[in-house]
């Protein structure tokens, strides 16, 4: 598979926008793009003054190969998630470091088998939840790809090949539409 990374970060720009326009308009929460270095994407911020973070994460692709590549991990093709390994990992030591709220936020779409075609779904979870997960799964649900062309931007290495991956029944599923 050839992966192409600025088609895929300017499809999941168009999301983090259309949440941040949903939270903006339809909540008592202000969100903006994050402006900080290796934080997630979206920064909210309460009346109050107190603030919480959103990583928006965009899956199209079905991990088809899951249950040959990683079969000790117990998980389904239609039904995995992943998330870049560093970014999780960033997230937790955020969490404990800085003492922040981070919720991993995920769009999917393009699974005909689970949601309907046209439509997405969305599911999200604390980082704090995710790292119960990770520390009873361990490496079970780690998957190294390799890399393609499509991961190089003008001489630079950006596609993400270290991922780790969880099932959308671990996930809440967000009811809400954007």
């Amino acid at each position: 598979m050839n992966y192409v990374f600025e088609k895929d970060a300017t499809f999941s720009e168009r999301f983090e926008q259309k949440l941040i326009d949903h939270i903006n308009t339809s909540t008592p929460f202000k969100a903006n793009k994050t402006v900080l270095k290796g934080y997630p994407d979206i920064e909210v911020t309460a009346s109050n003054g107190a603030k919480f973070y959103i990583e928006l994460k965009v899956q199209q692709r079905t991990f088809m190969s899951v249950e040959r590549i990683i079969p000790q991990s117990g998980l389904k093709p239609s039904e995995t998630v992943a998330l870049n390994l560093s970014d999780l990992l960033r997230y937790f030591d955020l969490e404990q470091t800085d003492k922040l709220q981070i919720f991993i936020f995920w769009v999917v779409l393009n699974r005909p088998c689970i949601i309907p075609d046209g439509t997405e779904q969305y599911y999200y979870l604390l980082a704090d939840e995710l790292k119960t997960i990770y520390n009873r799964e361990k490496d079970n649900r780690r998957f190294r790809r390799k890399s393609g062309e499509g991961d190089v931007v003008n001489g630079e290495h950006k596609g993400v090949t270290v991922n780790y991956h969880f099932s959308l029944h671990e996930l809440k599923l967000w009811q809400n539409q954007l």
